[in-house]
This record gives structure tokens, C-alpha cells and sequence, in this order.
């Protein structure tokens, strides 16, 4: 009897799953297998948010295969290791898997690769499952891969998608492969206590319901703070609850400027992967140097602190960085805001904001997260790298009311209009009864100066 090992990553559904299909068309049997790998815990990856995500996810997996006849085998230790021994207990030839982009996947394969072929075993890695289109399928004349998203954008966009695959309607698993108990959300500490829920149950719950009634008002509205008109899918995208290739098909049947706006978004995301793709290095280095000299020591170290505690003194500032806290999300537009304020205004490394994002955002992937970051801090693939937001602007014009920020900041929830934004210009008896808020860290000017000197640009 031919059985294949499924390796499930960060493709955690059935829908429109290449590694489940082509398994169960070659072969009698299949093992669906998830590794709890340990160097990814080495490497700090494993936050509490995502953990309870993935503990989610798994469990919903599961149910999805039980469903159809079978199980999904959990197993810790070290990924290689645990595969071949899958391998070994079901008298597997062949291992299915999807392609990812990190420098840390790059090395999986090429370490599985090795030790499944010594063993007589095949690996078989598929394309387009994490992303809608393969990173280095769409590249320029004159290099490996883009590094400006309109052309990127251009070219992706007259590329063919493939069409989603239906899920299984059985997976036979073979006897004799033991498996770790399913992890569970409540065996975790720390988590933020407005955390989503993961699997691809409520995952396509939540799509269905965004192409029904909130795509259509995307483009009008998804910078508005206070509106919340964003799609709250990149968590399922995250982890594979959801299909991008299925979303890419499902929004454009939606059409019009609201699905069109979406469906740009799940561009940006398949360009940061082909740029990660190309340059690993990008996860931790600058991809384009600025030769920044990045503040250092305790006065850097306080104002990060503040930062990060949403107790910076600009009110937009801290209210997105208390949903990160609360939510283990945050608005794009918000993480645009604080990713500016932190590296622009007040010259803290990226890497500094990058790694405090990894461990909270329920969302948080490397491609995405780093070159985010990146974009905003002017190392990366940003054509106006020296651009820099202005808290106060961007709260007026995407938080015109207040609302975001009276719902985040209570403390300021008194103040009425625009002047929510701006509570250090209150009158010296009115800033008195918002003493609990603490004055600006930075005056914006000098903020602004410090960086236009440190880039050469004063």
C-alpha cells in the first residue's frame, strides 16, 4: 500500500490544499503531520498570541480530518528528526510539503530533502499555497525579484491564478502512528485577552461573512481607524486557515473597487515574499542601508518603553498600541503610525519595534512583519524612505472624530472633539483633569530634526 506524509506548516486547513491533493491522488494512505518544532522556540517565534492561534488551528484540523475518516499526527522535537521517523513508522515514499520563504524554511527543506532521499523517500514541495503566486514566478528583466511593488503589482496582476481545490471528502490514515495530545489555548499564559479565534471553521465563517458585507466599502474606508473596515482575515492568512489563492478567486467574483483595493493587499503580501525570498538577510538586516546610527542607551531605552506601554504623549500613538496589547492586532494604519513614530520621530531601531510586534501580533510572520517595518523605517522597499507621518495629522484625518483614540486612551474619553488629539494644548486648568495622561516624549520638531540630521537630509 502507498502512503504519504502530508507536513502541514503554515497551511493549516483542507480547502485548496496542493500538498493534501496531490498525497491522496498519488497514494493510498497519507499521514497528516504537524511538528512542533523546537528551533523554532529557540528562536523566541513561539509567542503566547500565535501559540493559542496555533493551538486553534490544529484542533480545528483535526475535527475537519476526523470528519473524513482520519487524524492529524502531532509530534515535538526536532522537525527533521520527527518527519523521517513519521516516514519510517508508516512506511512512507514519499513527503509532501509547501514551499515557504524564510531562511529558516529554506534550510527545512534542504535538511529534509537529505535525510528523507538517504531513507529511499521522496520530497515533494509545492508551490502556491502560502501565497497566490510563487515568490521568483514573477521577476523582472534584470534581476532576481521586485523591489518596487507597482511593477511587481503590474506584472502579478496578469498572471493566470490557479483555481482553489475543494477540500477532501475522506483521508484514510494509516494504524501504528502515534501521536502527542492536540495542544490546547487554555494550557497557555499570557495571552492578550481580546484574542480571535483560529481554524479555518471560523476562518471561512469570517470570510464569507466580509465578502457579504463589508469588501464593498473597502477602498472608502479601510484607513479609517475608528471604522474597523479592514477584512481581519491576515491572522487565518497567517497560519493557513485560509487560502490566499481562494481569496484572490472569491473577492474578484465580489468585484468592484472594494475587492479590487483587497485583492492589492494580498498583493503587498505575495511581494513581501518574493523580496524575502531573494534576500533572507531582509529579516534581520537592512535591505537597503541607510547608515543610520540608531539611538542608543537609557534615554532611547525609555522612550522605547514608552512606546511600547502606549504612554508616548501623542494619543493616536498609544491607542494603537494598546489594541496590539489588548488584541494581539492592530490597524494597518496604526502600525504605519507607530512604526513611523518609533524609527522616524524618535530614532529607535526598527528591529527594536519589529521584535516587540513578533511577540504579540497574532499575525506576525516574518516576510510581512520585517519588511513592514522596513518600509517604514526607510531601509526597505519604500521609493520616499525618508518620508515621515505625522501623528498628529494622521489622527485628524483618519480618527477625525476621536473615536479610536477615546476607545483605546480612556483616559482621555472626556475630551470632546478634535482636541482628543491634541490634549497638551488644552488650557492649564483642563490639562489639569487629564493629569492621568502624560505630556509628549518628544516635541515633534525636534523629533523631526534629529532624523533629517541623522540622515544627512538637514
Amino acid at each position: 500500500m502507498a502512503t504519504s506524509v502530508v507536513l502541514f506548516t503554515r497551511d493549516l486547513r483542507l480547502h485548496d490544499h496542493p500538498p493534501l491533493r496531490a498525497a491522496l491522488d498519488r497514494s493510498d494512505a497519507v499521514v497528516p503531520l504537524f511538528v512542533r518544532d523546537r528551533a523554532v522556540d529557540a528562536a523566541g517565534f513561539a509567542a503566547p498570541n500565535r501559540l493559542a492561534l496555533l493551538a486553534d488551528c490544529l484542533r480545528d484540523l483535526d475535527s475537519g480530518l476526523r470528519d473524513r475518516g482520519g487524524r492529524l499526527v502531532v509530534r515535538s522535537g526536532d522537525l527533521v528528526e520527527e518527519v523521517c521517523a513519521v516516514a519510517g513508522e508508516a512506511e512512507a515514499d514519499e513527503v509532501h510539503l509547501a514551499a515557504d520563504v524564510s531562511a529558516h524554511a529554506h534550510r527545512r527543506e534542504e535538511l529534509l530533502r537529505s535525510a528523507l532521499s538517504a531513507r529511499g523517500c521522496r520530497l515533494h514541495v509545492h508551490d502556491a499555497v502560502t501565497t497566490v503566486l510563487a515568490p521568483g514566478s514573477v521577476t523582472p528583466a534584470s534581476s532576481d525579484h521586485f523591489a518596487v511593488f507597482t511593477p511587481y503589482f503590474r506584472r502579478w496582476s496578469e498572471r493566470a491564478v490557479r483555481e482553489p481545490l475543494a477540500a477532501p471528502r475522506r483521508v484514510r490514515v494509516p494504524d501504528g502512528v502515534g501521536s502527542e495530545p492536540l495542544p490546547a489555548r487554555g494550557d497557555l499564559t499570557g495571552l492578550s485577552p481580546g484574542l480571535p479565534t483560529g481554524g479555518e471553521r471560523d476562518a471561512r465563517k469570517r470570510l464569507t461573512a466580509w465578502l457579504r458585507g463589508g469588501i464593498a466599502d473597502y477602498a472608502d474606508h479601510h484607513d479609517d481607524l475608528a471604522g474597523d473596515a479592514t477584512s481581519r482575515l491576515s491572522p487565518d492568512l497567517h497560519l493557513g486557515a485560509l487560502s490566499p489563492v481562494e481569496l484572490v478567486h472569491r473577492a474578484r467574483r465580489a468585484g468592484g473597487p472594494g475587492a479590487e483595493a483587497f485583492v492589492r493587499q494580498l498583493a503587498w503580501r505575495d511581494f513581501h515574499h518574493q523580496v524575502l525570498a531573494a534576500r533572507p538577510h531582509a529579516s534581520a538586516a537592512d535591505y537597503r542601508t541607510r547608515h543610520d546610527r540608531w539611538r542608543t542607551g537609557a534615554a532611547a531605552e525609555a522612550d522605547a518603553a514608552a512606546w511600547r506601554d502606549g504612554r508616548t504623549g501623542y494619543p493616536v500613538v498609544d491607542a494603537a498600541m494598546r489594541q496590539l496589547r489588548h488584541e494581539g492586532w492592530m490597524h494597518n494604519r496604526g502600525r504605519l503610525l507607530v512604526a513611523s513614530f518609533l524609527t522616524k520621530t524618535l530614532y529607535v531601531d526598527w528591529r527594536v519595534g519589529a521584535w516587540h510586534f513578533l511577540e504579540l501580533l497574532v499575525d506576525g510572520d516574518v516576510a510581512n512583519n520585517q519588511l513592514n517595518w522596513q518600509w517604514a523605517a526607510g531601509t526597505g522597499t519604500d521609493t520616499r524612505p525618508h518620508r515621515v507621518l505625522n501623528p498628529t495629522t494622521q489622527a485628524r484625518r483618519f480618527d477625525p472624530g476621536g473615536t479610536y483614540v477615546r476607545r483605546w486612551v480612556p483616559e482621555l474619553a472626556g475630551l470632546a472633539g478634535r482636541s482628543v488629539h491634541e490634549p497638551w494644548r488644552l488650557a492649564r486648568a483642563a490639562r489639569a483633569a487629564y493629569d492621568a495622561y502624560p505630556d509628549p516624549i518628544v516635541d515633534l520638531s525636534e523629533g523631526l530634526d534629529r532624523f533629517r540630521r541623522a540622515r544627512g537630509r538637514d
